[in-house]
């Protein structure tokens, strides 16, 4: 008569230093190192960074803008792992032509937004104010594809970090979670600011810092 303990049903479930158990181990690895990774390179404030927050805290189209940086991020960091930052590096002049055009922009979106810093009189009001659904999403395209940091970060870096690890699609899968993560909390969570940028002088502030932000980026970019 055969007979199993359960001490012996433990040890062969998925023992210690089995092919499954590394396995596992190695995919989970991989995961948090790109979670991680990807979430510590979008933290800081940046012009598509305070675009969100701005829409956040106007609770305008907040879901098409963060669904659209979210799914620009995991389009970028596929494109980085499966190797398109080496063909970034080979091309010279797409690298120039994003700096400049990107500069260019971020000059522009900069200017606009120490006008609105300058006029001042605007207060956050619920349902007022949101513009169209077209000009929030193209805008938020432009300060994703035509910002060569996003590249840097999330094609070339992302890219090259990740051939240090067996399961690549696991770390892609990690770092594309923390843009989800990130984005939906910045967007969702800005409303919890709503009481302080009822007032026209938080806004002009904001608008402020948000030109400052975008100028600041773009005279990185040209003399980077």
């Amino acid at each position: 008569m055969l007979t199993i303990t359960l001490d012996d049903m433990g040890h062969n479930a998925m023992p210690r230093g089995s092919t499954a158990y590394e396995a596992g181990e190695s995919y989970m690895e991989a995961v948090l190192a790109g979670f991680g990774l990807g979430f510590s390179l979008i933290l800081a404030i940046g012009a598509q960074n305070a675009f969100v927050l701005r829409q956040g805290l106007r609770r305008a189209h907040v879901l098409p803008v963060v669904l659209t940086c979210a799914l620009s991020d995991a389009v970028l960091i596929a494109a980085g792992v499966a190797g398109f930052g080496a063909l970034a590096e080979a091309v010279p002049g797409l690298e120039r032509i994003m700096r400049y055009g990107g500069a260019a922009f971020l000059l522009w979106y900069g200017a606009r937004a120490f006008w609105a810093a300058w006029r001042g009189g605007e207060a956050l009001k619920a349902g007022q104010g949101a513009g169209s659904l077209r000009a929030a999403l193209l805008t938020c395209l432009a300060l994703t594809w035509l910002n060569p940091h996003v590249y840097l970060d999330t094609v070339v870096l992302l890219g090259s970090i990740s051939a240090q690890y067996d399961n690549r699609l696991a770390f892609a899968l990690g770092a594309m979670t923390a843009s989800f993560v990130f984005f939906f909390s910045l967007g969702y969570g800005a409303r919890g600011l709503a009481p302080l940028f009822a007032r026209p002088a938080a806004w002009r502030g904001l608008d402020a810092l948000v030109g400052l932000v975008m100028w600041a980026i773009a005279a990185k970019l040209l003399l980077g």
